[in-house]
């Protein structure tokens, strides 16, 4: 997941040295400027910012000023100073302020993306996930009774919000200029994301002051209401992704699991193998526990990505049985196919 980096100058060279010369680290942030402080408020009202690298001398609004704004209103968005008049007393100004680094014109531009890079690292340093429903994720954030910072990016539309929890509880959400309840319901009602997780929140007043389970289910209500009619009337991304209860089965056969996916999808269903594997059985066991959660039954299928060269759709009742899959493959029709 690329991170946004805003820059923030009134030295419009010094903005375009910078801007070219991160290019070579646009694998790891992207950059966004700004010519002062003014202008950094309102890049961070519309944009999901992980870090801020500020100048201390500048017109109308100078670094100290936008830095004692982030710390009251982004705390969790850390600030690298950048000044030309560097003493000891104005660095310890700077971290006393809240600052996590401080550097010195003139600088190279690779020493400041290190420290640039070496900040990021936070945000993911309880690790990352890809392709996942975050509604599902974040019952598991609640259950365990997690500290922790969530930035999550919509796959398809490349949308970036972020999530605090403190002990299980969800304190606050903001994404682009909705903070609050509204970007909780924004962010719910993304089907599939990326997501890091920072340990620690560096929030403490609870913003939102409800469970988690209704905010979900309300994030749910408001898409369906917005959604095409022809999509509510076939077969929803949300409910083919999220285990369902059904009546009882016969175990199903690996011959006849494979023979029924390339019946209905073809040669292109991107299927790699079909087998049993009790090693799965701790993960089913915690993925059982959000259906325990919403009250809405057992486990009966499951799409699991990790990040491997294969995906797998796992069928707990089976022993359990595992189906490995191409990432590429037409995983709905697939979910569909095996749910019938």
């Amino acid at each position: 997941m690329i991170k946004n980096v805003l820059i923030v100058d009134d030295d419009k060279e010094m903005l375009l040295a910078l801007r070219e010369g991160f290019k070579r680290y646009q694998e790891s942030f992207a950059v966004i400027l700004a010519e002062d402080g003014l202008r950094a408020l309102e890049r961070l009202k519309r944009n999901v910012i992980s870090l801020v690298v500020t100048d201390l001398k500048m017109p109308r609004m100078d670094g100290f000023e936008l830095l004692a704004h982030i710390m009251e209103h982004y705390p969790d968005i850390p600030v690298i100073m950048i000044t030309g008049y560097s003493t000891p007393e104005m660095e310890r100004l700077a971290r006393e302020g809240g600052a996590v680094g401080y550097i010195s014109k003139p600088f190279l531009i690779e020493n400041l993306a290190r420290q640039i890079i070496a900040t990021l690292r936070r945000e993911s340093e309880g690790g990352t996930l890809h392709n996942v429903s975050s509604g599902m994720f974040l019952q598991l954030i609640e259950m365990e009774q997690k500290t922790c910072t969530i930035r999550l990016e919509e796959k398809i539309s490349g949308q970036k919000g972020i999530l605090f929890f403190r002990e299980g509880d969800l304190l606050d959400a903001r994404v682009n200029n909705l903070k609050g309840e509204a970007a909780a319901y924004k962010i719910f009602s993304w089907d599939e994301v990326n997501l890091s997780i920072q340990n620690g929140c560096a929030l403490t007043e609870n913003k939102i002051r409800k469970d988690l389970q209704p905010i979900i289910l309300e994030a749910m209500r408001q898409k369906d209401e917005t959604a095409p009619e022809e999509i509510l009337g076939g077969v929803n991304e949300d409910a083919a992704n999220i285990p369902m209860p059904r009546a009882q089965e016969a175990p199903k056969p690996i011959n006849t699991i494979k023979e029924k996916i390339n019946k209905a999808v073809g040669l292109a269903c991107g299927l790699e193998d079909i087998y049993q594997d009790n090693s799965w059985d701790d993960h089913l066991k915690r993925l059982s526990r959000i259906g325990d959660f919403f009250g809405i039954g057992k486990l009966t299928l499951g799409y699991v990505s990790k990040g491997e060269a294969n995906d797998y759709i796992v069928l707990p009742k089976d022993g359990p049985t595992i189906i490995a899959v191409n990432p590429r493959c037409p995983r709905d029709k697939i979910i569909q196919v095996l749910s019938e």
